[in-house]
């Protein structure tokens, strides 16, 4: 079981592509320009913000102008990349933060209007251009310096292959939108059917919609503004990995999806990631568990603290983080609760992890 992003990939498919939507004036105003419906975890100064910047340029349904509107590609990029908006005000709030990511949820969100197969081809492009981009390059959108590359981490490729033609039977798992790892991940042979990743419900017509595919105890999404939201609460993030790795692999339904799989042959024997994004399929995983060094606490902690011997760590194979000089604070603020607060890491036993030092870089 292999994360994408950051572990297959330097760099990140779902940034990719949203900033080539936003340089491409793919993304639609929203229904009544209204952009509540993007997202229930949007602040009122977000959604103010989005209109203010964004309302008066297309009818409802529309692309946005956004390679030529600086101020709506700005607040769009301020809102995704920083979770605020351009004048520095909180975009998201209310979120559990063990099942979604809303930064990451909106991402897919915004790829509302299309088909799955039409997104799929914009992300063969904004990966093409990728790979192509000078290793470092940023691109300016508005007036938003991002990145504008990615490369496929060679040693990682090489890995896939070798498990592939030994008989193992490898998965993507991912917190960026389905189609875009799709398209990513057929270039290390891994198949869309192997892949996991945000999935958006689709609408009468086959387009994507705002509401996700519900997992585990969450239901189906259908809505995100006024009063009464249902759903869309968690994605492919932190224990939703989990969930949706027991649900679309082992065929566990309901809240049981959620919990650590009690048989441990449906469970996976490997795991790789780089973030805490990562960190409860990886608990899950049984023989060995990959670590790329980004200097990200859950993960660090539990990979050097190294639970009966089953974790390795490796630095990111291009532009490694040099040595976390101060230890990961483990055993008390490292790791966050449901509610964003900081508290202390544990082990798959459940034992706290004492403070480590990072080692591996």
């Amino acid at each position: 079981m292999f994360d994408w992003d950051n572990t297959v990939i330097k760099n990140d498919v779902g940034d990719l592509v949203f900033f080539w939507l936003v340089k491409n004036d793919k993304i639609m105003q929203p229904p009544n320009k209204d952009w509540r419906a993007t997202s229930r975890f949007l602040t009122n100064e977000a959604r103010n913000a989005l209109s203010a910047a964004c309302g008066d340029l297309v009818d409802a349904g529309m692309p946005l102008p956004t390679s030529t509107n600086a101020d709506c590609a700005d607040e769009i990029l301020a809102v995704y990349t920083t979770a605020k908006t351009a004048d520095a005000k909180a975009a998201f709030e209310a979120w559990n933060y063990r099942t979604m990511e809303p930064s990451y949820a909106w991402a897919s969100q915004m790829q509302a209007g299309y088909t799955p197969a039409e997104m799929k081809a914009f992300a063969n492009t904004a990966i093409e251009e990728g790979l192509a981009a000078a290793e470092g390059a940023k691109q300016t959108i508005g007036t938003t310096s991002v990145n504008a590359y990615v490369r496929v981490y060679d040693q990682i490729k090489n890995l896939i292959d070798v498990m592939q033609k030994n008989g193992l039977d490898v998965w993507v798992l991912s917190a960026s939108p389905q189609p875009n790892v799709e398209a990513f991940a057929e270039r290390v042979a891994v198949g869309a059917d192997h892949v996991i990743a945000i999935r958006n419900l689709l609408d009468g017509t086959g387009k994507l919609t705002y509401d996700f595919e519900g997992c585990g105890s969450v239901v189906d999404g259908s809505g995100n503004d006024g009063g009464n939201p249902v759903g869309n609460t968690m994605i492919t993030y932190i224990e939703g990995k989990r969930c949706w790795m027991n649900k679309v692999i082992y065929g566990v339904t309901g809240p049981d999806a959620e919990k650590p799989n009690a048989d441990m042959k449906k469970r996976p024997v490997f795991g790789a990631g780089d973030s805490d994004t990562d960190i409860s399929f990886l608990h899950d995983a049984t023989m060995l568990k990959l670590v790329i060094n980004r200097n990200k606490n859950e993960i660090m902690c539990n990979a050097y603290a190294n639970y009966m011997d089953k974790w390795i760590v490796n630095p990111m194979f291009i532009l490694p983080n040099p040595q976390k000089a101060a230890a990961y604070p483990c055993a008390t603020t490292g790791c966050k609760d449901a509610t964003g607060a900081g508290v202390a890491c544990v082990n798959e036993a459940g034992e706290v992890i004492p403070d480590q030092m990072d080692m591996v870089f």
